[in-house]
């Protein structure tokens, strides 16, 4: 099985090798991984939780108590201060008297007290699995000046963080290389996952809906008459639901790298990415230097992958976590792995050309030796089960094969390795109207990368049609998750007070390029 469909699925801590490859749309904080993994180990198990540094001071916002503590970089850095608590939900709804839930909440007061607006803004993360609140520190500048006069509130998603978190962290590792070709050890693996949660969890009650009904509840604690939504990838899905059941409690909404509410999107990943891949290869092929020194990128990556699918290659490489000599399989699984989380950010897609030319003159090692810091960077990213529950209830009987994608990069990997995890997995109730397009006059920001890999600039077109007061910016050159790219911090920040996206000055995105390809190991010239 080489090589998903929502921003995640799914981390080394559920099947290791198989599904950090095959099924994510890559979350804002492994991309930020990615990018540091060079010269930053991952932080250790629990490192990433929040410090208590306050000792019993509590203050109140609307009926939420909250203690000082800091959410600390998962990646090294000054730590963010904020303060933390929390708010108990029925897990089941529909059952008030069922098992209740700890919401896990981080509030950032706003800076300048006597400007607070009423509004605050509310962070949802991408994933599905992915923590608001451990995600936060790397994108706290991006909120620098929203933060003067609103306050940012963060919510760890049901099954995420430390809100009743759904982790896959069953002992499987023996299984995990079968599994990689194996459905059948995919589906032993998610038997097992489902057993050793739903023996605390409704995995049912896990979804968007629930997650929709819970932000809702934490807006009416703490007395907020309505809600600025900033999504990143699945986040951007959350935030439309909400503006979907709750147009009037919602100021405004800004989608960063939109998941459309009709889309299937497994069933065009292999496509979008391969897509993806020929507009950044081409940056090579259009510079006759490069293209002299590297060759046909794509032709060579074919060959490539087609003689691992024959048979993997032995490798000795260098462990860059460990600095450990190692002698190991290169898998044509792995290589579409990082060539698919490579070209969410073009910073790292750079180096591809160079890798694969490498690689197809016999030289494997380099190629090997980030696939497994890839695996590493990727490593505890996310809740696998929370990400199941989600994605087999919302889009799981939708995702189907299609002869059409034999000749990508991922092939029909991810269909089959879904299909297959669905079958096992319990799956809640959706509302009849999940995936009609969202249509509101709710102001919206709209921003999308013209290389992502996952969530390409179309979407951002069809979730506008439906938002008459909404506006799409393409950022050039850009991959997945765009928030920070170039100027936009500071277009995101008047968007936010002003809550009209036409009135954007966006000339300063014109300044953003694309990364050239590196042409040797120092970099993109000669």
């Amino acid at each position: 099985m080489q090589g998903t469909f929502y921003p995640g699925i799914f981390s080394h801590d559920f099947t290791g090798n198989i599904l950090m490859r095959n099924f994510t749309l890559l979350p804002l904080a492994t991309a930020l991984a990615l990018a540091l993994a060079g010269c930053a180990e991952q932080a250790t198990p629990g490192a990433d939780k929040a410090a208590s540094t306050g000792g019993d001071t509590q203050e109140l916002l609307g009926s939420l108590s909250f203690t000082p503590c800091t959410l600390p970089s998962a990646f090294g850095g000054e730590g963010v201060e904020a303060k933390c608590g929390a708010l108990e939900v029925p897990e089941n709804r529909a059952e008030p008297n069922s098992r209740k839930i700890r919401l896990n909440i981080a509030w950032i007061p706003a800076s300048e007290g006597a400007d607070l607006q009423p509004d605050p803004v509310f962070f949802l993360a991408g994933g599905p699995g992915q923590s608001a609140v451990d995600t936060y520190p790397q994108l706290a500048p991006i909120f620098n000046r929203i933060g003067r006069q609103r306050h940012v509130i963060l919510v760890d998603q049901r099954g995420t963080g430390d809100s009743h978190p759904l982790n896959c962290d069953v002992e499987m590792d023996a299984m995990e290389d079968s599994a990689a070709d194996d459905l059948d050890a995919l589906a032993r693996m998610t038997q097992a996952c489902r057993d050793r949660l739903g023996k605390t969890a409704d995995l049912r009650q896990y979804g968007t809906t629930a997650a929709v009904a819970d932000l809702d509840a934490v807006r009416a604690a703490i007395g907020a008459p309505q809600l600025n939504l900033i999504g990143v990838s699945y986040g951007t899905r959350v935030a439309q639901q909400y503006a979907m059941r709750h147009p009037d409690r919602t100021r405004s909404i800004t989608l960063d790298s939109p998941v459309p509410n009709a889309l299937i999107l497994g069933n065009i990943w292999a496509r979008n990415l391969d897509d993806a891949l020929a507009k950044q290869f081409a940056l090579c092929s259009a510079d006759a230097t490069c293209r002299d020194k590297l060759g046909d990128t794509r032709a060579e990556l074919d060959t490539l992958m087609n003689k691992l699918r024959a048979a993997p290659v032995n490798v000795t490489y260098r462990d860059a976590n460990t600095g450990e000599e190692r002698t190991e399989p290169l898998t044509a699984s792995e290589v579409a792995g990082l060539v698919r989380m490579y070209a969410y950010m073009p910073a790292m897609a750079a180096l591809l050309p160079l890798q694969i030319h490498e690689a197809s003159q016999g030289r494997y090692g380099n190629l090997k030796a980030l696939t497994v810091m890839l695996t590493h960077a990727m490593k505890d990213q996310m809740a696998s089960g929370m990400q199941l529950s989600v994605v087999c209830a919302e889009d799981g009987d939708g995702i189907v094969g299609d002869a059409a994608n034999e000749g990508t990069v991922l092939g029909n990997s991810l269909t089959d390795g879904i299909g297959t995890m669905c079958k096992h997995w319990p799956r809640g109730e959706v509302p009849a109207d999940f995936h009609k397009p969202l249509s509101t006059k709710v102001p919206a920001l709209i921003i999308a990368g013209e290389f992502d890999p996952v969530t390409p600039p179309k979407y951002g077109e069809e979730v506008l049609r439906t938002l008459p007061n909404g506006r799409l910016l393409v950022l050039k050159g850009q991959g997945h998750s765009v928030l920070g790219a170039g100027c936009m911090p500071r277009l995101f920040a008047e968007f936010i007070d002003t809550a009209n996206a036409a009135a954007l000055d966006a000339k300063c995105l014109t300044s953003l390029s694309p990364m050239a390809p590196f042409q040797n190991f120092n970099g993109a010239q000669p």
